[in-house]
């Protein structure tokens, strides 16, 4: 692997109708800001040759609206990365990496962020990167790690508040 993206999926209605977590489907702002993110992502030249993808519905949802992006890349729904601490998500990887350059995972806090604070501290992120890091990771913010001899470096921090989408909590 030379490249991890890291993506928490769009923002969620509060309630499904069927009552389950699992089951909650985007909103309105989510499916845009999904969206928006495939195409920060494709116009900074990031493009996953492999999606695991938690199979709750919001999750699959995001995965719509960006993998339009990247027509090359496979997707694999897996439940394993429903609600998955961070290193259920790095076994998931391992389990699933083989052949693939450009890993993207899109999944749930507070598994993700937890995980992408460990990955920026391991790899030695700036002071400015880590906190801002640590202080939020709203819906559809992502993550792109870049993998070296030395582990991973934190290549861009990206929130779609920032990159003309709504954002979320």
């Amino acid at each position: 692997m030379e490249r991890l993206i890291l993506m928490r999926h769009g923002k969620a209605e509060r309630h499904a109708q069927s009552g389950g977590d699992f089951e909650r489907a985007l909103a309105e702002s989510g499916r845009a800001d999904a969206a928006v993110m495939g195409q920060v992502l494709a116009g900074a030249g990031v493009a996953p040759d492999l999606l695991l993808v938690s199979s709750a519905r919001r999750t699959r949802e995001t995965a719509e609206r960006v993998a339009p992006n990247f027509p090359k890349a496979r997707v694999e729904q897996l439940r394993d990365l429903y609600h998955a601490d961070p290193e259920d998500v790095v076994q998931v990887i391992e389990a699933h990496a083989e052949g693939a350059a450009t890993i993207m995972v899109v999944g749930h806090n507070p598994g993700l962020h937890e995980l992408a604070l460990r990955l920026a501290q391991q790899g030695e992120a700036s002071p400015i990167q880590t906190n801002k890091l640590r202080g939020r990771f709203p819906t559809s913010t992502t993550v792109v790690f870049g993998w070296t001899d030395r582990g991973p470096v934190l290549e861009h921090l990206l929130y779609a508040h920032e990159n003309g989408g709504a954002g979320g909590e």
